[in-house]
C-alpha cells in the first residue's frame, strides 16, 4: 500500500536575505517527486507578484500554483477598489491567510506549502516566512525554506553580516543555494535569484549548473 506521506514529501532551498538596500530572494530550480525522482530541471520558484513585491515556493506543486494566482489575483483586486498598493504586511497577512485556509480544506491529500514573501513600500523592506499552518513571521535579517535549509543556514549564520548592499546579499545567497545543493538529493539544476529595491521586483540571475555556482 503505497505512503500518502512518501507522495507528498517534496525538497527545495529557497533563501531570502534583508540588506540595507532591499530584499533579495533566491531558490533552486528542481522538482521532485518523493524527494527521490526529478520530475523537472527548469521551475521557476521565485515569483514576482506585484512590482513590488516577491515571494519564494515550497511544498506540493498544485497548491502552490493555485495560492500564487488567488495572491495575485487578490493583490489586484485591492489595488482596483482602493486605488492603493497593498502594503507589504498587507500581502504576507493575506498570503498566509489563502495558506492557512489550503491546509485546513477537506483533503486526501496534505495540501503542505512554505513561502517566503519579500517586499518594499513606502514604509520600507521587509521579509516575511508564512509557514505551511499559515503562521507569519517576520524577520530582519534572513530566512530559508525547504529540504536544504540546514546546509543554507550554515552559510547564512556565518556570513551574514547587518547592512548588506545588494550586491553582496546577491554572493550570499548564491553561496547559500550552492550549499544546499552539495548535499540535499532535492535541490539543483540552477539558482534563480530576485532583488526587490526602490526600482521594483528586478530578476537579475538565472543559472543553470549540475553542481556548482560560480560567483
Amino acid at each position: 500500500m503505497t505512503n500518502t506521506q512518501d507522495i507528498i514529501k517534496k525538497g527545495t532551498t529557497t533563501v531570502g536575505i534583508v540588506c540595507k538596500d532591499g530584499i533579495v530572494l533566491a531558490a533552486d530550480k528542481r522538482v521532485t517527486l518523493g524527494g527521490s525522482l526529478v520530475s523537472n530541471k527548469n521551475v521557476e520558484k521565485v515569483i514576482k507578484i506585484t512590482d513590488d513585491i516577491a515571494i519564494t515556493t515550497a511544498g506540493m506543486v498544485s497548491d502552490i500554483q493555485l495560492i500564487t494566482k488567488l495572491i495575485k489575483a487578490e493583490l489586484k483586486l485591492k489595488n482596483i477598489r482602493t486605488s492603493k498598493k497593498a502594503t507589504v504586511k498587507e500581502a504576507a497577512n493575506l498570503l498566509a491567510t489563502i495558506v492557512y485556509q489550503n491546509i485546513r480544506k477537506f483533503s486526501p491529500i496534505l495540501g503542505v506549502t512554505g513561502f517566503l514573501l519579500g517586499g518594499g513600500d513606502h514604509t520600507g523592506f521587509y521579509l516575511y516566512e508564512i509557514g505551511p499552518d499559515g503562521s507569519t513571521l517576520i524577520n530582519d535579517d534572513f530566512a530559508t525554506e525547504g529540504s536544504g535549509m540546514v546546509m543554507a543556514l550554515g552559510v547564512l549564520d556565518t556570513l551574514y553580516k547587518k547592512d548588506m548592499t545588494i550586491a553582496e546579499g546577491i554572493k550570499l545567497v548564491v553561496k547559500a543555494i550552492n550549499a544546499a545543493m552539495q548535499r540535499d538529493t532535492a535541490t539543483g539544476e540552477g539558482i534563480d535569484v530576485i532583488t526587490i529595491t526602490k526600482d521594483g521586483v528586478k530578476k537579475v540571475l538565472t543559472k543553470r549548473v549540475s553542481y556548482t555556482v560560480e560567483e
